[in-house]
């Protein structure tokens, strides 16, 4: 490994370690001893991969992973993840002269979620870094715009920009553009995207004519805002500082929990108006305009004013008449979900499709809570729960046309929740598929992340069940122990005459 890179990392805390270790999982990254788990095989042969959650292992597990990559472009990642973490903690050291907009800044920023999120590899060729002024003016700039960006599925399993609205403060246009990928689409989402393959035929404008554009509007310092903001920008490729992403300014509080919001929730809490219909495709340029009137909104009532009721009954009651299907092969288009689940649905793709992976997620929407339990009842696999405690299923199918697999399917609440108290399940745009656990997120609900003590709580909780699962264990062995031992008296009695 680079020395360079080897010094940051061994200098560098335990929560930058478990975020590069995390960020290495979702891309997929291999060292020398193959991924994360496969490490975990070589380096504890006593509890292997059974424990792979990074934030449960010592910083020397971590480093030592870390080690095993030499390559050049894998470096510079984690280089990039460190930089953005030391960003953090430059933008921490927060000043009274700050302007209410830079304070929005400084909160997305400053979210214990934000490193793992915006740490894009944007050292990779086709990347646009924009210049991070240190001029005053330029760091004490108000402007603003609000993007949002719609991506189809390319064949090679990643995602492409397809369209991009951007706004200004007043919600006048600054930039509404269809773009022609530069790979062969698969699927181009027309039921989200709201884009078909005719609309782009007369297409002429690519990515980095988007790109350019983008420049220009993000110059001088601009700030730029939108939902699940971190999504768009990788679709953009472009890695810019001065952000503000509505889904971490907001708490929004659901049930006994806060959780990261969808942008319809948002607008229904906050602006009270509901964006689009259940199903309805995304209205891009609508959708932009939303994410600068949240803005907007934080600003009016007071950037330190963070709680925001979830409408309940409403909200939770849509979310429970779906089931989550997730690591459904890529070559199985979504409507084949027909001939292996029950009922009457519609599909939704989960917008947080793993860039460049085999697997991808969708939802089944019901009519209704009680058509989706049933559903889930009719399904025939292996039931567990997964990380969070939702039931789910592995489900075997073979297809009409000869191709068989299996794939999930999971409740989106836990069981025995009713609609007054249901515990959200947690997602976000086109991010990572359930594996399964759970991020791009095509909107809809957020990944919920915890707070930094229950983080820890629940690591703590998670080695005292292990505790308790090896003491049973040993009581079980003992109590096979005794009973063998007494059989071995009873026969050594008999055969002695006792």
């Amino acid at each position: 490994m680079n020395a360079i890179s080897m010094e940051k990392i061994e200098k560098a805390t335990k929560e930058v370690l478990v975020d590069i270790v995390k960020l290495a999982q979702k891309r997929g990254m291999e060292g020398s001893n193959g991924g994360w788990k496969d490490f975990l095989t070589v380096y504890d042969k006593k509890f292997g991969k059974s424990l792979s959650d990074p934030a449960r292992r010592s910083p020397d597990a971590l480093i030592a992973f870390l080690k095993t990559f030499s390559n050049a472009d894998d470096l510079k990642f984690f280089d990039k993840v460190v930089e953005k973490h030391d960003s953090i903690e430059h933008i921490e050291k927060k000043t009274d002269k700050m302007s209410p907009e830079q304070e929005l800044v400084h909160k997305t920023v400053a979210h214990p979620h934000y490193a793992q999120h915006y740490s894009f590899p944007s050292h990779e060729e086709g990347w646009v870094v924009t210049k991070n002024r240190k001029k005053l003016k330029a760091t004490r700039s108000n402007a603003m715009v609000a993007v949002d960006c719609e991506m189809v599925l390319c064949e090679d399993g990643t995602d492409a920009l397809v369209r991009v609205c951007v706004v200004d403060r007043d919600l006048k246009v600054k930039l509404d553009e269809l773009v022609k990928p530069d790979k062969a689409v698969v699927d181009y989402r027309t039921n989200i995207t709201g884009v078909s393959a005719e609309d782009l035929e007369q297409v002429t404008c690519t990515l980095q004519d988007v790109q350019e554009s983008m420049k220009k509007l993000l110059s001088r310092g601009t700030i730029l805002a939108g939902h699940s903001l971190s999504n768009d920008l990788q679709a953009l490729k472009i890695d810019h500082t001065r952000v503000i992403d509505t889904s971490l300014v907001f708490k929004y509080w659901s049930g006994s929990n806060f959780r990261r919001p969808s942008l319809n929730d948002l607008c229904k809490s906050v602006l009270r108006f509901e964006l689009r219909k259940e199903g309805a495709p995304h209205d891009c340029l609508e959708d932009a305009r939303a994410a600068m009137k949240l803005v907007l909104a934080k600003l009016d009532g007071g950037v330190d004013n963070n709680s925001i009721p979830a409408y309940q009954n409403e909200v939770n009651e849509t979310i429970a008449m779906k089931l989550l299907c997730h690591r459904i092969p890529i070559s199985i288009p979504g409507e084949k979900l027909l001939e292996i689940i029950p009922g009457e649905f519609t599909i939704e793709l989960k917008e947080n499709k793993k860039a460049g992976g085999d697997k991808y997620a969708a939802f089944a929407v019901f009519k209704n809570k009680q058509e989706a339990d049933e559903a889930f009842e009719g399904l025939v696999g292996d039931q567990d729960k997964d990380s969070s405690g939702r039931t789910q299923k592995l489900v075997s199918f073979k297809l009409e046309s000869g191709i068989a697999g299996n794939l999930y399917v999971r409740k989106m609440v836990h069981d025995g929740d009713d609609n007054n108290n249901i515990q959200v399940a947690s997602n976000k745009r086109p991010s990572e598929d359930e594996i399964p656990t759970q991020h791009k997120k095509l909107k809809t609900e957020e990944e919920t992340p915890e707070p930094k003590e229950t983080v820890e709580c629940n690591n703590c909780d998670g080695y005292l069940k292990e505790i308790e699962t090896l003491k049973k264990q040993l009581s079980e062995r003992d109590q096979e122990i005794s009973m063998l031992h007494k059989i071995i008296v009873s026969q050594a009695r008999k055969q002695s005459g006792i």
